[in-house]
């Protein structure tokens, strides 16, 4: 056997093994099988782990912005008219959220932590100075105060009324933005403090919550399952809400929105606890996205969310008492902040109508949580979260003020907080998948490699066919040609018995029987 047919039953040889196992391993998705449990092993917050970290310190930056609703018409509001309201803002505040008291549970399979908030001020991502600009808004202590009256003795309230427009105060008031955030001393509530000194005397909307947490979370590290990476077991010690009228609606499910599990299906549903509107809540697929090379998928709340439980009965049990609810896109959150001033979050997808009717001027962006999400690793690569903060107004016997008002939803401020993974997470990420792609796709590496020397291998073939037919075609042309040229070159002499001379002397003497003929070389001269 030739070197070169050896060569061409190699090629075949390791063209059929190459295409064999490759097919094999592509329909037996070895190599994808070896990846995703991988994923799910490396994928847990377990002491030592790769994510452990990055979750302790989320290394990409957090924005909250602020923007507040200016009442410029009160007069013309409590007399029975519209407000006149101008959005105000952003007021933009970098967050700082690191988990801080770490402690594993349970044989490692679950991780406690306590996660502290701290806002810096960011100047050039603001529309003004918080501590100059002024906002004229509603007096929520005012409100909470008429609230908590509202129970009283008929006799009561009239002098309550009289006593708090002795000293000076309205149902709206103007303080500046960094007040009504972070805190001030309001004199309605300092007046109280006096006689229960168990009640604050300072007030602001962020009051006592830069720098401090939401309480303790337990979280499930993914050690005994995958699918309950990141997602809280119990927090504050519960893991059941007592706030609102069902069971359904007092679940905590799923993760606190910093991570989910790892390789992500359109199909499901990712469910998110939030701590500050006391509520799971759940996100549903909506599109393809690509965030810095990385491919996500866009999670958003279904409009179901914050329907009103006529359009979804499961959200009765978020109406407080049962059965008084307020309608879709708004959520009665003051049931859980330990105070009976009627504090609600909204959307404006469904409150819009609502507020138009209360209000002239109302500028509010669409509100709602929004999660990109990296389909393999399950880490949130843009987040938004949206929400608006209302008060609930209403009419109150033996308050003068109120004589005009209807049952009011009014908005107070707009919060807008987002997040964009970092480049240097994102690079990493990037460089991930591309580990993680070529791995899972090696199977059509082999595939490729084996179609490409089946292609050889067809040609060398070919190749090898047409040359024998050319041997065999220069071989039957040589003896041919050499045939021919012997039978050109050939003369015929006459041998004879006798001696030369008398041949030449005879030479017209015939042939007689037994005389010979030879045939003999003519040589040729150039």
């Amino acid at each position: 056997m030739t070197r070169r047919s050896c060569t061409i039953y190699a090629t075949g040889i390791v063209c059929a093994h190459l295409l064999i196992v490759g097919i094999a391993l592509l329909v037996a998705q070895v190599f994808q099988t070896l990846i995703n449990n991988r994923l799910k092993k490396e994928m847990t917050l377990a002491e030592g782990s790769r994510v452990l970290e990055s979750w302790k310190n989320p290394p990409s930056d957090v924005f909250m912005q602020y923007f507040f609703f200016n009442v410029s018409n009160p007069e013309v509001f409590l007399a029975g008219g519209k407000a006149a309201l101008t959005q105000i803002g952003p007021y933009t505040y970098k967050e700082y959220r690191p988990r801080e008291n770490l402690t594993y549970l349970e044989n490692g399979t679950k991780l406690s932590a306590f996660n502290p908030k701290s806002f810096v001020f960011v100047p050039e991502m603001s529309a003004g100075d918080p501590k100059v600009d002024l906002v004229r808004t509603v007096n929520i202590p005012f409100v909470a105060v008429m609230n908590e009256m509202s129970s009283y003795s008929f006799i009561i309230r009239p002098l309550v009324s009289f006593w708090m427009n002795s000293i000076g105060v309205e149902l709206f008031t103007t303080r500046t933005v960094h007040e009504m955030l972070w805190g001030f001393k309001d004199p309605l509530l300092s007046q109280i403090h006096t006689l229960k000194p168990d009640v604050e005397e300072y007030f602001g909307l962020m009051y006592k919550k830069n720098g401090s947490h939401e309480g303790e979370f337990v979280f499930l590290t993914g050690e005994n399952n995958y699918m309950d990476f990141g997602r809280i077991d119990t927090w504050n010690g519960l893991r059941r809400m007592t706030w609102w009228s069902s069971n359904q609606s007092n679940m905590i499910n799923g993760t606190d929105g910093s991570t989910f599990h790892p390789l992500l299906s359109k199909d499901e549903l990712l469910y998110i606890f939030a701590a500050d509107l006391c509520r799971s809540i759940h996100l549903a697929y909506v599109e393809d996205v690509e965030v810095q090379g990385i491919p996500a998928y866009r999670f958003a709340p279904p409009l179901d969310v914050l329907a009103s439980p006529e359009d979804n009965p499961a959200n009765a049990g978020f109406c407080v008492p049962a059965g008084k609810c307020l309608g879709a896109g708004v959520l009665k959150v003051s049931v859980c902040r330990q105070g009976r001033l009627q504090v609600m979050f909204s959307s404006s997808l469904y409150f819009k109508p609502l507020s138009l009717s209360v209000c002239k001027t109302l500028l509010m962006s669409p509100n709602h949580r929004l999660c990109l999400v990296s389909v393999t690793m399950g880490v949130p690569v843009r987040a938004c979260k949206r929400a608006q903060l209302n008060v609930l107004l209403n009419r109150v016997t033996g308050f003068p003020k109120t004589r005009n008002l209807s049952e009011t939803i009014f908005p107070i401020m707009f919060v807008n907080e987002t997040f964009v993974i970092d480049d240097d997470s994102a690079a990493n990420m990037r460089t991930m998948l591309l580990i993680v792609t070529l791995v899972s796709n090696f199977p059509l590496f082999i595939v490729g490699l084996g179609a490409i020397l089946l292609l050889v291998f067809v040609i060398l073939i070919c190749r090898s066919r047409q040359k024998k037919n050319a041997v065999k075609r220069i071989e039957f042309t040589e003896a041919f040609h050499s045939f021919a040229t012997v039978k050109d070159d050939t003369a015929y002499t006459q041998v004879s018995s006798k001696p030369e001379e008398q041949q030449s002397s005879q030479p017209t003497q015939q042939l007689r029987n037994g005389s010979y003929i030879a045939m003999s070389q003519v040589e040729t001269s150039d």
